[in-house]
């Protein structure tokens, strides 16, 4: 029981951090529909500048908000410079992300080097507190990833579902024509939900950074796992996220635990039963 319930932990504290990149991913592919590959590669981006930040601040929470802002810049110049000229046209934005991605991937590579790296954590992170059901210390970091997965849930809820900008980002994505004969600047505003989905993912990278490590292949990692929670919990819904990143990332360490040679199976498993009996999503709607 013990050891359920510690696997249990971390799989709640892998489904956060999931959730944190693939909110961000889901704001672009499901509310969007732009196709963007370059996700994993700007959470990575993210997650390095935040480390040199911290690194040469020793702020935890300013090399989270560099991280952020870093892939923001990044993401609105994908959009507006290359994917936003797509748009509609997902086979060519789906070539033109993983184009971006490989040269973002090369161009971090030359500038960081092969090695891993670690986040150093402040001292109110540092250490862990003691379970009482558990009798077992856990990191303050996984408990900290944890409620700042739930904060940015809550506060994404409310962004697209109660507030004016929520609404004219899900009216652009059912009626474009309509909402630029109504005067909306439909290119700015999509600019703006893929820098708000950028800086997701470049937090994310930052708390993964601390959390775990970082290095090449971390974004292909996450950029796969984004694409399995979306997919499972349904595009354009952020309580499909947070429900597809909670069985995604119990899956994973359920697998990992109780039969790890055929632990990817159990994530694979999920998101094939999804798509057989409900091929929108847990949450997504059916496209009419």
């Amino acid at each position: 029981m013990r050891l359920f319930l510690i696997v249990t932990l971390n799989g709640l504290t892998l489904a956060a951090l999931y959730f944190l990149a693939a909110s961000g991913f889901s704001l672009i592919f499901g509310l969007m529909r732009t196709v963007n590959m370059a996700h994993g590669a700007l959470l990575l981006l993210g997650g390095y500048v935040g480390y040199d930040v911290v690194e040469l601040t020793g702020s935890w929470m300013l090399g989270i908000a560099c991280g952020g802002l870093a892939a923001a810049l990044a993401g609105a110049a994908v959009q507006a410079g290359i994917l936003g000229w797509m748009q509609g046209d997902e086979l060519r934005q789906t070539l033109a992300s993983i184009a971006i991605s490989i040269v973002l991937a090369d161009l971090m590579l030359w500038y960081w080097g092969g090695i891993t790296y670690q986040v150093s954590l402040p001292d109110i992170l540092s250490g862990g507190q003691k379970l009482p059901l558990l009798g077992v210390g856990y990191a303050n970091i996984r408990l900290a990833l944890m409620a700042f997965a739930v904060v940015v849930g809550v506060m994404l809820w409310f962004l697209i579902q109660r507030t004016r900008f929520g609404a004219v980002i899900r009216a652009g994505v059912d009626d474009q024509d309509m909402l630029r004969a109504l005067g909306f600047p439909i290119g700015r505003i999509f600019i703006a939900v893929f820098a708000l989905g950028s800086a997701l993912a470049g937090m994310a990278g930052v708390i993964a950074a601390s959390a775990l490590s970082i290095s090449p292949g971390t974004d292909l990692q996450f950029l796969l796992s984004s694409l399995v929670v979306v997919i499972v919990g349904g595009m354009g819904s952020i309580g499909g996220a947070a429900l597809g990143a909670l069985l995604v990332g119990l899956a994973e360490q359920y697998g990992l635990a109780y039969a790890p040679t055929y632990g990817v199976v159990f994530t694979f498993g999920i998101m094939v039963l999804i798509l057989a009996v409900r091929p929108q999503g847990l949450m997504g709607r059916s496209e009419q």
